[in-house]
């Protein structure tokens, strides 16, 4: 059974200016050190975390908190699986109120492009 669904789009070239501007501490503040070195080792990197970040938007969205006091960036984490595809990995209160939502599954599909990157978050319940 679907529970909530979540969507969001950015542009790689905003995620890129923050990098520029804020550097490591943007990077550090807002993905985990897992999703930093998988970007950082992609030709295209800026795209690869701009993808990261809506799927983290996205899966805010689904869980129906967007981020706020409850949920921090590096509570989502995108992980790339051996077969290519990606997955999420709650940790501290967002992992906590997706048991309390019953999410028994969350299904994630990303998509970027030099222009935009998009992530598409469905939560599945138990």
């Amino acid at each position: 059974m679907i529970l909530s669904i979540g969507v969001d789009i950015v542009e790689p070239e905003r995620i890129g200016g923050m990098m520029e501007r804020h550097g490591g501490r943007f990077l550090s503040r807002t993905f985990t050190a897992r999703e930093i070195a998988y970007c950082r080792g992609r030709k295209r990197a800026v795209e690869h975390f701009a993808a990261r970040w809506a799927a983290k938007e996205a899966v805010a969205k689904a869980l129906g908190t967007g981020f706020d006091r409850r949920i921090g960036w590096k509570d989502i984490e995108v992980v790339k699986n051996p077969s290519g595809s990606v997955r999420v990995q709650l940790y501290r209160k967002a992992g906590a109120l997706a048991d309390k939502l019953g999410v028994a599954r969350i299904h994630l599909s990303l998509s970027h492009t030099a222009g935009a990157a998009l992530a598409f978050a469905i939560l599945e319940g138990k």
